[in-house]
């Protein structure tokens, strides 16, 4: 099952901005589709692959940061190549 992830990561410290280039670094460094706006990134993949590295790389942003919170957005299937049409 194909699934889109909408990630946001927000440190609550000072000092935010390296925090959130190496969870979007880790995530470029994968196998899956990931694509980036100011707001947010998108990862794009099968369930059962995704999911597992996402919990990884969760896991070692959280390990790194004393106080962080991250927004996460779930769809089943891969929005990937949307286009508005209106």
């Amino acid at each position: 099952m194909k699934i889109s992830v909408e990630l946001t990561l927000t440190p609550l410290q000072d000092n935010f901005e390296p925090p959130i280039k190496g969870f979007i670094v880790t995530l470029r460094n994968s196998d899956f589709k990931v694509l980036e706006n100011p707001l947010s990134t998108q990862i794009y993949g099968e369930y059962d692959s995704l999911m597992p590295f996402l919990t990884n790389a969760v896991k070692e942003a959280f390990l790194n940061l004393d106080h962080v919170v991250l927004h996460m957005k779930l769809v089943k299937s891969d929005r990937s190549d949307y286009e508005p049409d209106f």
